[in-house]
Protein backbone atom coordinates (compact mmCIF):
# COMPACT_ATOMS: atom_id res chain seq x y z
CA UNK A 1 0.00 0.00 0.00
CA UNK A 2 1.02 3.66 -0.91
CA UNK A 3 0.75 6.57 1.48
CA UNK A 4 2.12 9.39 0.06
CA UNK A 5 4.00 12.08 2.71
CA UNK A 6 2.53 15.66 1.84
CA UNK A 7 3.98 17.36 4.84
CA UNK A 8 7.35 17.94 6.71
CA UNK A 9 10.40 19.65 7.24
CA UNK A 10 10.80 22.13 4.23
CA UNK A 11 13.80 22.46 2.31
CA UNK A 12 16.91 24.21 3.00
CA UNK A 13 17.98 26.51 1.16
CA UNK A 14 13.93 27.48 1.18
CA UNK A 15 12.85 28.12 -2.50
CA UNK A 16 12.18 31.57 -3.66
CA UNK A 17 9.35 33.79 -3.84
CA UNK A 18 7.61 32.74 -7.24
CA UNK A 19 9.00 29.11 -7.48
CA UNK A 20 7.58 26.92 -10.44
CA UNK A 21 7.57 23.33 -10.28
CA UNK A 22 7.74 22.47 -13.99
CA UNK A 23 6.88 18.66 -13.69
CA UNK A 24 4.54 17.39 -11.99
CA UNK A 25 0.79 14.88 -12.97
CA UNK A 26 -2.45 15.50 -11.53
CA UNK A 27 -5.85 13.35 -11.40
CA UNK A 28 -9.15 14.70 -10.88
CA UNK A 29 -11.97 12.15 -9.52
CA UNK A 30 -13.69 10.94 -12.52
CA UNK A 31 -11.36 10.01 -15.27
CA UNK A 32 -10.21 6.51 -15.44
CA UNK A 33 -7.45 5.24 -17.27
CA UNK A 34 -7.44 4.50 -20.67
CA UNK A 35 -5.94 1.69 -22.87
CA UNK A 36 -2.51 2.27 -23.91
CA UNK A 37 -1.12 3.62 -21.01
CA UNK A 38 -0.68 2.92 -17.51
CA UNK A 39 -2.81 2.66 -14.34
CA UNK A 40 -3.64 5.40 -12.42
CA UNK A 41 -1.53 5.68 -9.81
CA UNK A 42 -1.36 3.66 -6.93
CA UNK A 43 -2.54 4.85 -3.67
CA UNK A 44 -4.97 8.04 -2.85
CA UNK A 45 -5.90 9.72 -6.21
CA UNK A 46 -2.72 12.59 -6.22
CA UNK A 47 -5.45 15.44 -6.40
CA UNK A 48 -5.47 19.40 -6.50
CA UNK A 49 -5.93 18.59 -2.57
CA UNK A 50 -2.76 16.57 -2.23
CA UNK A 51 -0.51 18.57 -4.46
CA UNK A 52 -1.53 22.13 -2.68
CA UNK A 53 -0.07 20.53 0.43
CA UNK A 54 2.78 19.85 -1.38
CA UNK A 55 3.36 23.50 -2.44
CA UNK A 56 3.10 24.50 1.13
CA UNK A 57 5.75 22.10 2.40
CA UNK A 58 7.63 22.38 -0.25
CA UNK A 59 7.29 26.10 -1.19
CA UNK A 60 6.18 26.34 -4.63
CA UNK A 61 4.28 28.79 -5.94
CA UNK A 62 3.09 27.86 -9.34
CA UNK A 63 2.71 24.44 -11.25
CA UNK A 64 2.82 23.02 -14.60
CA UNK A 65 0.62 20.36 -14.85
CA UNK A 66 1.53 17.65 -17.68
CA UNK A 67 -0.63 15.41 -19.35
CA UNK A 68 -0.49 11.81 -17.89
CA UNK A 69 0.13 8.65 -19.92
CA UNK A 70 -2.43 7.23 -18.07
CA UNK A 71 -5.29 9.45 -20.18
CA UNK A 72 -3.45 9.31 -23.24
CA UNK A 73 -5.08 11.67 -25.90
CA UNK A 74 -7.73 12.65 -24.12
CA UNK A 75 -6.67 15.84 -22.05
CA UNK A 76 -10.54 16.50 -20.03
CA UNK A 77 -8.68 15.67 -16.70
CA UNK A 78 -6.01 17.89 -17.34
CA UNK A 79 -8.51 20.41 -18.28
CA UNK A 80 -10.48 20.44 -14.89
CA UNK A 81 -6.66 19.87 -13.04
CA UNK A 82 -5.97 23.62 -14.86
CA UNK A 83 -9.74 25.15 -13.96
CA UNK A 84 -9.18 23.70 -9.85
CA UNK A 85 -5.32 25.41 -10.02
CA UNK A 86 -6.62 28.51 -11.63
CA UNK A 87 -3.74 31.53 -12.33
CA UNK A 88 -1.11 29.44 -10.56
CA UNK A 89 -1.26 27.01 -12.99
CA UNK A 90 -0.70 26.64 -16.77
CA UNK A 91 -0.30 22.91 -18.99
CA UNK A 92 1.10 20.67 -21.12
CA UNK A 93 -1.00 18.45 -23.46
CA UNK A 94 -1.55 15.98 -25.72
CA UNK A 95 -1.82 16.33 -29.13
CA UNK A 96 -1.02 15.40 -32.78
CA UNK A 97 -1.47 16.52 -36.44
CA UNK A 98 -5.15 15.67 -36.66
CA UNK A 99 -5.91 18.30 -33.52
CA UNK A 100 -8.53 20.58 -34.95
CA UNK A 101 -7.75 24.52 -34.60
CA UNK A 102 -11.06 24.83 -32.91
CA UNK A 103 -9.30 22.46 -30.06
CA UNK A 104 -6.38 24.06 -29.72
CA UNK A 105 -8.38 27.26 -29.15
CA UNK A 106 -10.00 25.44 -26.56
CA UNK A 107 -6.82 23.77 -24.87
CA UNK A 108 -5.39 27.73 -25.18
CA UNK A 109 -7.72 29.13 -23.57
CA UNK A 110 -7.93 26.67 -20.70
CA UNK A 111 -4.09 27.33 -19.69
CA UNK A 112 -2.52 25.04 -21.88
CA UNK A 113 0.90 26.37 -23.29
CA UNK A 114 2.39 23.20 -24.63
CA UNK A 115 2.70 19.49 -25.80
CA UNK A 116 4.16 16.55 -25.05
CA UNK A 117 6.74 14.40 -26.80
CA UNK A 118 6.49 11.19 -24.92
CA UNK A 119 8.59 7.91 -27.18
CA UNK A 120 8.49 5.49 -23.93
CA UNK A 121 6.44 2.72 -23.43
CA UNK A 122 3.18 3.82 -22.21
CA UNK A 123 3.55 7.39 -24.36
CA UNK A 124 0.81 8.45 -26.30
CA UNK A 125 2.19 10.76 -28.68
CA UNK A 126 6.13 10.16 -30.02
CA UNK A 127 8.94 11.30 -32.20
CA UNK A 128 7.21 9.85 -35.08
CA UNK A 129 4.65 12.85 -34.46
CA UNK A 130 7.53 15.04 -33.65
CA UNK A 131 7.56 18.03 -36.45
CA UNK A 132 3.68 17.63 -37.06
CA UNK A 133 3.03 18.78 -33.16
CA UNK A 134 6.21 21.33 -33.37
CA UNK A 135 4.49 23.16 -36.54
CA UNK A 136 1.16 23.56 -34.60
CA UNK A 137 2.40 24.57 -31.69
CA UNK A 138 5.30 27.27 -33.35
CA UNK A 139 2.11 28.49 -34.71
CA UNK A 140 0.26 28.83 -31.41
CA UNK A 141 3.45 29.95 -29.18
CA UNK A 142 3.92 26.76 -27.24
CA UNK A 143 6.54 24.90 -25.82
CA UNK A 144 7.32 21.00 -26.33
CA UNK A 145 8.17 18.96 -23.42
CA UNK A 146 10.19 15.71 -25.11
CA UNK A 147 11.31 12.38 -23.69
CA UNK A 148 12.80 9.79 -25.25
CA UNK A 149 15.78 7.49 -24.28
CA UNK A 150 18.67 10.18 -24.78
CA UNK A 151 21.03 7.37 -25.13
CA UNK A 152 19.93 7.82 -28.52
CA UNK A 153 20.02 11.66 -28.66
CA UNK A 154 22.50 11.79 -31.87
CA UNK A 155 20.01 9.82 -33.81
CA UNK A 156 17.74 12.56 -33.26
CA UNK A 157 19.56 15.42 -33.23
CA UNK A 158 19.05 17.23 -36.99
CA UNK A 159 15.36 17.00 -36.32
CA UNK A 160 15.86 17.85 -33.14
CA UNK A 161 18.30 20.98 -34.37
CA UNK A 162 15.04 21.27 -36.51
CA UNK A 163 12.49 22.32 -34.10
CA UNK A 164 10.61 25.67 -35.11
CA UNK A 165 9.16 25.43 -31.01
CA UNK A 166 11.32 26.53 -27.53
CA UNK A 167 11.10 22.90 -26.22
CA UNK A 168 12.52 21.43 -22.98
CA UNK A 169 14.11 17.48 -23.33
CA UNK A 170 12.64 15.98 -19.70
CA UNK A 171 13.66 14.36 -17.01
CA UNK A 172 17.25 14.26 -16.71
CA UNK A 173 17.47 13.09 -20.80
CA UNK A 174 16.95 10.08 -19.51
CA UNK A 175 20.29 8.07 -20.64
CA UNK A 176 19.41 4.70 -20.22
CA UNK A 177 22.37 3.34 -21.02
CA UNK A 178 24.44 5.94 -19.12
CA UNK A 179 25.72 9.22 -20.16
CA UNK A 180 29.39 10.54 -19.49
CA UNK A 181 29.69 14.02 -18.57
CA UNK A 182 32.50 14.53 -21.92
CA UNK A 183 30.83 11.94 -23.84
CA UNK A 184 29.02 12.89 -27.44
CA UNK A 185 25.69 12.68 -25.92
CA UNK A 186 26.05 15.10 -23.64
CA UNK A 187 28.09 16.99 -26.31
CA UNK A 188 24.86 16.95 -27.85
CA UNK A 189 22.64 18.58 -25.46
CA UNK A 190 25.36 21.37 -24.83
CA UNK A 191 24.72 22.29 -28.58
CA UNK A 192 21.40 22.46 -28.47
CA UNK A 193 21.01 24.91 -25.52
CA UNK A 194 23.58 27.11 -27.49
CA UNK A 195 21.22 27.22 -29.81
CA UNK A 196 19.10 29.01 -27.83
CA UNK A 197 15.33 27.10 -27.90
CA UNK A 198 16.35 24.23 -26.16
CA UNK A 199 15.96 23.80 -22.40
CA UNK A 200 17.16 20.66 -20.18
CA UNK A 201 14.49 19.52 -16.83
CA UNK A 202 16.09 18.45 -13.35
CA UNK A 203 13.25 16.05 -12.52
CA UNK A 204 12.58 12.25 -12.22
CA UNK A 205 16.13 11.40 -11.56
CA UNK A 206 15.55 7.88 -10.14
CA UNK A 207 13.83 6.66 -13.47
CA UNK A 208 17.20 6.93 -15.12
CA UNK A 209 19.78 6.55 -12.41
CA UNK A 210 21.39 3.50 -12.23
CA UNK A 211 23.61 4.11 -8.67
CA UNK A 212 20.60 5.09 -7.50
CA UNK A 213 19.72 7.26 -3.68
CA UNK A 214 20.93 9.11 -2.01
CA UNK A 215 23.53 10.54 -4.62
CA UNK A 216 22.10 9.72 -7.60
CA UNK A 217 25.88 10.41 -8.47
CA UNK A 218 25.71 9.03 -12.28
CA UNK A 219 22.93 11.61 -13.19
CA UNK A 220 24.29 14.20 -10.88
CA UNK A 221 27.79 14.43 -12.90
CA UNK A 222 26.10 14.91 -16.49
CA UNK A 223 23.74 17.65 -14.55
CA UNK A 224 26.15 19.62 -12.84
CA UNK A 225 28.21 19.81 -16.08
CA UNK A 226 24.76 21.42 -18.30
CA UNK A 227 23.87 23.66 -15.55
CA UNK A 228 27.49 25.12 -15.36
CA UNK A 229 27.21 25.25 -19.19
CA UNK A 230 23.59 27.00 -19.32
CA UNK A 231 22.28 27.86 -16.28
CA UNK A 232 19.58 30.11 -18.16
CA UNK A 233 18.57 26.90 -19.79
CA UNK A 234 18.06 24.52 -16.85
CA UNK A 235 13.87 24.21 -15.28
CA UNK A 236 12.94 22.09 -12.28
CA UNK A 237 10.34 19.84 -11.35
CA UNK A 238 9.40 17.57 -8.61
CA UNK A 239 7.94 14.47 -10.92
CA UNK A 240 4.67 14.32 -8.57
CA UNK A 241 3.23 12.03 -7.61
CA UNK A 242 6.23 9.80 -8.20
CA UNK A 243 4.01 7.40 -10.29
CA UNK A 244 6.87 4.42 -10.58
CA UNK A 245 6.34 3.97 -6.88
CA UNK A 246 4.42 1.74 -5.39
CA UNK A 247 4.38 0.96 -2.22
CA UNK A 248 5.02 3.75 0.82
CA UNK A 249 8.63 2.57 0.96
CA UNK A 250 9.32 3.15 -2.40
CA UNK A 251 8.47 6.85 -2.04
CA UNK A 252 10.50 9.41 -1.80
CA UNK A 253 11.10 12.12 0.65
CA UNK A 254 10.35 15.44 -1.43
CA UNK A 255 12.09 17.68 0.83
CA UNK A 256 15.48 15.42 0.53
CA UNK A 257 14.67 14.85 -3.40
CA UNK A 258 14.54 18.34 -3.73
CA UNK A 259 17.58 19.59 -1.61
CA UNK A 260 19.92 17.02 -3.02
CA UNK A 261 18.56 17.50 -7.10
CA UNK A 262 19.19 21.82 -6.36
CA UNK A 263 22.59 20.85 -5.38
CA UNK A 264 23.56 20.11 -8.51
CA UNK A 265 22.97 23.99 -9.48
CA UNK A 266 26.30 26.00 -9.57
CA UNK A 267 25.00 28.84 -7.36
CA UNK A 268 22.60 31.03 -5.71
CA UNK A 269 22.00 32.86 -9.24
CA UNK A 270 21.53 29.60 -11.28
CA UNK A 271 19.15 28.57 -8.00
CA UNK A 272 17.20 31.68 -8.82
CA UNK A 273 17.19 31.23 -12.53
CA UNK A 274 16.34 27.54 -12.43
CA UNK A 275 12.98 27.90 -10.10
CA UNK A 276 11.97 31.48 -11.20
CA UNK A 277 13.47 33.32 -14.33
CA UNK A 278 13.76 30.05 -16.56
CA UNK A 279 10.24 28.55 -16.46
CA UNK A 280 8.74 31.73 -16.62
CA UNK A 281 10.22 32.48 -20.31
CA UNK A 282 9.84 28.73 -21.52
CA UNK A 283 6.05 28.26 -20.22
CA UNK A 284 5.24 32.05 -20.29
CA UNK A 285 4.33 32.57 -16.79
CA UNK A 286 4.38 36.46 -15.94
CA UNK A 287 6.36 37.36 -13.28
CA UNK A 288 5.37 37.11 -9.58
CA UNK A 289 3.23 40.13 -8.84
CA UNK A 290 2.76 41.12 -12.40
Amino acid sequence: MLVRTLSGRPPQPPLPKGTIDTQMHMYQPGFPALPGGPGLPAGALPDADQYRQVMGWLGIDRVVVTQGNAHQRDNSNLLVCLAEMGAAARGVAVIDGTTTEAELDRLSAAGIVGARIMDLPGGAVGLADLEAVDALAAARGWMLAVQFDGSRILDHLPRLERLASRWVLDHHGKFFSGASPDGPEVAAVKRLMDRGRTWFKFAGVYESSKVGAPEYDDVASVARVLAAHAPERIVWGTNWPHNLAKTSADYPDDATLTETVLGWLPDAAARQRALVTNPQELFGFPPMGA
